[in-house]
């Protein structure tokens, strides 16, 4: 045997041996680790899937990189800053928070990690980040109300019955945003000369007394603040809605599927698939500080002619063609 075969062989030799070392050398894709919490139990949260979708749509794929820790506050609110420690336990790389008592009990469980809001109503109002253009801190992500949209659901509120002049809105104190919504809610009912009357409702076990503080007031509408735990108990708020006889605006299009009449808002699925874009801006190194806080920018109008039917009303059809769902 020649030396020049010789030498290939050992050459060979070396490269078989060195092509597992080679590879061991080569960095795995690392998982990403996200924790997202909740307002409302796993089996009545609409929205998760929208989240998964972006995810997916950007390469990261469950059971293979990446990996989801949820934590479900079922409605009690209490329950939040308990389960934002535990999700920081863990650890994660990103957290996630659909509402607003949820993102700000994880800026309170944590100052490192970040922290991307998903559909937070006035993140600057309730203290989450110092501004909309420069957050600062670890939180970032986007907002889910916009000054014009509480008045917007009026006027459709009125457009659907232009004879009512008295509006219940229906909302929770333990709810920072519903708070904070509650002076926009007043400027636009006085711009359209309705008179509005507010129930309070921290639990469901409040609803059947808040909805006869409704016929008490002689309410001819319903304006319904997004919370969990309205989310959660929406089949009850719409048969409780259609017994009484009122007319129903919702911030969340789940609660109109369930039997409500309509409603006006950003369009959940939107919001969950760019909440992925900002876990994967800043799972490739970008900081949260640096990453504006985003508005809604599709809005949908759905109307359930169900319920209408239900109520013995009848839809202008102006109003029919604005809606970008009809739920016969």
């Amino acid at each position: 045997m020649g030396y020049s075969t010789v030498g290939c062989i050992v050459t060979l030799t070396l490269s078989l041996l060195g092509m597992p070392l080679a590879a061991a050398a080569q960095p795995s894709a690392k998982v990403a680790r996200i924790g997202y919490l909740l307002g409302t139990t796993r089996e009545h949260e609409p929205y998760v899937e929208g989240f998964l979708e972006g995810m997916r749509a950007l390469g990261y794929v469950e059971g293979q990189n990446l990996v989801m820790e949820y934590r479900y506050a079922a409605g009690q609110y209490e329950r939040f800053p308990a389960l934002a420690a535990e999700l920081v336990r863990l650890p994660v790389d990103v957290l996630l928070a659909v509402i607003t008592p949820a993102a700000l009990a994880l800026k309170h469980a944590t100052t490192t990690i970040p922290i991307v809001m998903v559909s937070v109503g006035d993140p600057v109002g309730s203290g989450l980040v110092a501004s909309l253009a420069r957050p600062g801190g670890n939180i970032t992500g986007l907002a889910s109300l916009s000054p014009e949209l509480v008045g917007k659901q009026l006027e459709f509120l009125k457009e659907a019955l232009p004879t009512v002049s008295r509006v219940a809105v229906l909302w929770n104190p333990a709810n920072p945003a519903n708070a904070l919504t509650l002076p926009e809610v007043d400027v636009a009912a006085q711009r359209l000369g309705v008179q509005l009357h507010r129930v309070e409702a921290r639990s469901p076990e409040a609803f059947d007394r808040a909805f006869a503080a409704m016929t008490s007031a002689h309410a001819g509408a319903l304006l319904v603040l997004g919370d969990s735990i309205f989310l959660q108990h929406r089949r009850r708020l719409a048969e409780l809605a259609t017994t009484s006889h009122l007319l129903t605006m919702h911030q969340v299009r789940p609660l109109v599927e369930a039997g409500g009449l309509m409603s006006y808002a950003a369009s959940a699925p939107d919001l969950q698939r760019r909440a992925a874009t900002y876990v994967d801006k800043i799972l490739k190194g970008a900081k949260p500080a640096d990453l504006p806080v985003e508005q809604p920018t599709k809005f949908e109008l759905i109307i359930n002619l169900k319920t209408a039917q239900a109520l013995g009303i009848t839809f202008p059809p102006s109003l029919l063609v604005l809606a970008d769902e009809v739920i016969r």
